[in-house]
């Protein structure tokens, strides 16, 4: 029997009001916290080599540390400013926060847990041993360690005392620091009058020097390392000498690194910037994690200093900071404790054997698979542009970059040679605002025209454009990816990226940097769909069409590999999708707010994560559209900040070799049984159930693809890099 439009209309109002229910959704803060212990399980996973292991409990806390620099203080403002709305999950801030410090005090343990019992014994068994302390030293290796102090160390420490004329010090974020509790000697001239007064001291561990220093051995006996705070402690009788060491500890804070700025009120956002990352060293502590010496006076007072709660004190069972163990993976002679599984990257079929990047677009659109591919065709993409007269304009998006590079080198001798060179520098990029507020002043006094954004919105998207004068007239070259420009992170995130010369989309690029650089705003869009403006609804469309498809008994299917997932709408349109009977599939790196195979709301959606040696960094989208499939690559991330309050892009795969390519990597991806995780309908993650599945690791799948089809065309690889002419000279396309 039919429904009344009444009828209809109540129906879809209860699921309204059911797909609101906090229940069906996860805490994004918490699912970060699901994604670190993913990363984390690899740390522990003893079929991964051992410096891999090192690497992946090396990036836990790196991830960990910007966590509470930005999310962890981010909840501590709210709750302070007395803010009582609640999140998706229903949690308000303080519930947010009672929460993350459970499952993160939980997390440091797991951490220490992995390198006490199974990286430490791990590291010995291969003939590499970490000490804690002197004791453990041989005579010849205190007294190596020793010189090293007095020649090294020591003339760079400055001991600091706090007492009634000298007020406590301010302590840098992440530094490492050793507390003191001294009494002083007969007859000492400074500090208390009564010796048996406890004073209070603090120096920092030296962070210009290594934190690790390899001891002198024989040949046959395993290599030793001992760490710098070590020598320090061991030698701090010396930096306060007349003084009775009553007992010292490690210690390291952690502030609040996140700030807002008032674009309106910023007459400079350069210098605003500037300003702000100097009170980034100041801002408040919101943890501290001191050493496990049972000291409980040391401990009370950093507390009682810093203004911290029981909760945000870290007890620390070893060496306190384990990003460390990133840099221990680099040490010689440990090789044969790596992956060596992962290839280089190869070259881009396409770009072999052709020394022309404009031709080689002109032939037809060209997706790259970094980091399986080379990025070197980007980089060649602007230099060549860089140096051909025929060349009118360059405009460039530039979020994140490498420390040294190339493109902005590029770029610079485009204004050099003369181009209309125009460069978006995103100076809000978090933690990369210091290098970005360097590159924009580079760039400036190489003649560059270089703006800054739309005030309140971070310039996300990933796009260049080319202008060229050729015999048919002007013709713009794109490229555009899901990756920032970065040849230094091009080698360890994957990431796609696209070339074209479609004339509908390099209509729609000049329209994006005429929004972006003057008064500009399209009515529409020929390719491209732009946050914050017009992306969204693009994807709500997308996804509601399949519920439509599906209700009508037509075929549907959605794929999107993202890295987070916690936007209310999109999930909501995907419940509904699911509900309709739309099969779908997430591979979502990271937060993901979305509960899968939940009965009744979300069965037909499966979630998996991979984490893996490269990190998963693409976006693709698939939609099957009734058969006529449509794949889409963007910069963007489901995820409100981006799709409300940032300029992304979104740019589609039409020929079928392009579609093809993409509906590889998302297959390959889905068939993953070796670093995947799969989520449950409470949100929790398990590895894949291998019984009777083929072992496969995708990344590791792509890596050997690569390397095949390079085989394949070494023919057509001809010496040496691309011929780039010297100013003056033409590319005949």
């Amino acid at each position: 029997m039919a429904q009344s439009a009444d009828e209809k209309k109540k129906k879809n109002q209860d699921m309204a009001i059911e797909l609101s229910d906090p229940s069906l959704y996860v805490n994004r803060e918490l699912s970060w916290l699901k994604f670190n212990e993913r990363i984390l399980e690899e740390a522990r996973d003893k079929t991964n080599p051992l410096m891999e292991r090192l690497k992946f409990l090396g990036i836990t806390s790196s991830n960990l540390d910007e966590f509470f620099m930005v999310r962890v203080a981010s909840l501590k403002d709210m709750v302070a400013a007395g803010y009582k709305g609640r999140d998706i999950a229903g949690m308000t801030a303080q519930e947010q926060l009672t929460a993350v410090g459970s499952a993160t005090h939980a997390l440091v343990r797991s951490q220490y847990s992995t390198f006490n019992h199974m990286l430490v014994g791990a590291l010995e068994a291969e003939g590499i041993e970490l000490l804690t302390d002197y004791r453990s030293m041989t005579d010849t290796e205190r007294s190596y360690a020793d010189r090293y102090f007095d020649d090294n160390v020591y003339p760079v420490l400055t001991p600091m005392a706090v007492d009634s004329s000298r007020p406590f010090p301010l302590i840098s974020n992440k530094s490492l620091n050793i507390a003191a509790l001294l009494t002083a000697g007969e007859g000492r001239l400074l500090g208390s009058k009564s010796n048996r007064d406890r004073m209070f001291a603090t120096v920092q561990v030296p962070s210009g020097l290594p934190r690790f220093i390899e001891l002198p051995t024989r040949p046959e006996s395993p290599r030793r390392f001992i760490l710098l705070e070590q020598i320090i402690s061991a030698n701090i009788q010396r930096i306060f000498a007349g003084y009775t060491i009553v007992c010292t500890a490690m210690y390291r804070i952690m502030r609040n690194a996140d700030f807002d700025l008032d674009e309106d009120e910023a007459a400079d956002l350069l210098q605003e910037i500037e300003k702000q990352l100097k009170a980034r060293q100041r801002g408040s502590a919101i943890r501290l994690e001191i050493e496990n010496t049972g000291e409980k006076k040391l401990l009370k007072r950093l507390q009682s200093e810093l203004g911290l709660d029981d909760e945000d004190i870290y007890v620390i069972d070893g060496p306190i900071d384990l990003t460390f163990l990133m840099k221990l993976y680099g040490i010689d002679g440990c090789d044969h404790l790596k992956e060596h599984s992962y290839n280089t990257p190869q070259p881009v079929p396409a770009f072999e054997g052709e020394s022309n990047t404009f031709a080689v677009i002109r032939r037809g659109d060209v997706i790259m698979h970094h980091p399986y591919e080379s990025f070197s065709p980007v980089v060649d993409f602007i230099s060549q542009a860089a140096y051909d007269t025929d060349v009118l304009a360059i405009k460039q998006t530039l979020y994140r970059v490498s420390g040294n590079s190339p493109i902005i080198r590029a770029l610079a001798k485009a204004a050099d040679n003369g181009k209309q060179v125009t460069v978006l520098v995103e100076l809000k990029a978090r933690f990369d605002e210091e290098n970005n507020i360097v590159w924009a002043r580079m760039l400036e006094r190489a003649g560059c025209h270089v703006i800054y954004g739309l005030v309140g919105l971070k310039t996300h998207s990933k796009i260049t454009l080319v202008v060229r004068r050729e015999a048919d007239g002007i013709r713009r070259y794109v490229h555009m990816s899901t990756g920032n420009y970065n040849d230094s992170t091009a080698k360890l995130y994957t990431d796609v990226g696209m070339f074209t010369c479609s004339e509908q989309i390099g209509e729609d690029a000049t329209a994006l940097f005429n929004m972006l650089s003057g008064y500009s705003e399209p009515r529409g869009w020929n390719k491209l769909s732009v946050a914050p403006l017009w992306l969204k609804d693009r994807f709500l469309s997308l996804i509601n069409r399949e519920a439509e498809h599906a209700a009508a008994g037509r075929e549907s299917r959605i794929i999107a590999k993202i890295n987070a997932l916690c936007d209310p709408d999109i999930i909501k349109a995907l419940y509904s999708a699911s509900r309709a009977g739309v099969q779908t599939d997430l591979i979502v790196r990271g937060i993901c707010s979305l509960k899968a195979g939940v009965p009744g709301v979300s069965d037909n959606i499966r979630v998996r994560s991979i984490v893996g040696n490269y990190l998963e960094h693409a976006r693709i989208f698939y939609f099957c559209n009734d058969g006529k499939d449509e794949y889409y690559m963007a910069s963007a991330d489901w995820m409100p900040r981006n799709l409300e309050r940032r300029v992304e892009i979104l740019f589609p795969a039409e020929k079928p070799e392009l579609k093809e390519r993409l509906a590889h990597i998302l297959e390959v991806q889905l068939k993953d049984t070796l670093k995947a995780h799969i989520m449950g309908p409470d949100g929790n993650y398990a590895r894949v159930d291998r019984r009777g599945k083929e072992n496969l690791c995708a990344q590791l799948t792509f890596s050997r693809e690569a390397r095949e089809t390079a085989a394949k065309n070494k023919d057509k690889v001809t010496a040496g890099r691309v011929f780039i002419p010297e100013k003056g000279q033409k590319w005949k396309v």
